[in-house]
C-alpha cells in the first residue's frame, strides 16, 4: 500500500533545484523525490546506526580496557 506525503515550506531555491535535477535525469520532480525517498529509507542513517550500537552495547557490556582491546588486535596481526 502507498501512502502520500506533504512536505511544507520548502523554499522556492530548494524546489528549483530539485526540478531541476529530475528534469536532468528525465524524471518528474514527484518521481525524483519519490526515487531518492526510497534510497534514503534502504540507507541506515548515521545517526540510527549509533543508536542501536549504543543500545547493543548497554545490552551487552564489555569489560575489555583499551589496552587489552589493542593488545588482542596486535596479536592478531602476528
Amino acid at each position: 500500500m502507498t501512502k502520500s506525503i506533504t512536505i511544507r515550506n520548502v523554499s522556492d531555491g530548494t524546489v528549483n533545484e530539485l526540478a531541476s535535477r529530475a528534469a536532468t535525469t528525465g524524471r518528474s520532480l514527484q518521481e525524483y523525490l519519490r526515487l531518492k525517498l526510497e534510497e534514503l529509507a534502504g540507507n541506515t542513517d548515521s545517526e540510527v546506526w549509533l543508536a542501536r550500537v549504543r543500545a547493543r552495547k548497554a545490552a551487552n557490556p564489555t569489560f575489555m580496557s583499551s589496552e587489552d582491546i589493542l593488545r588482542d588486535l596486535h596479536a592478531d596481526r602476528r
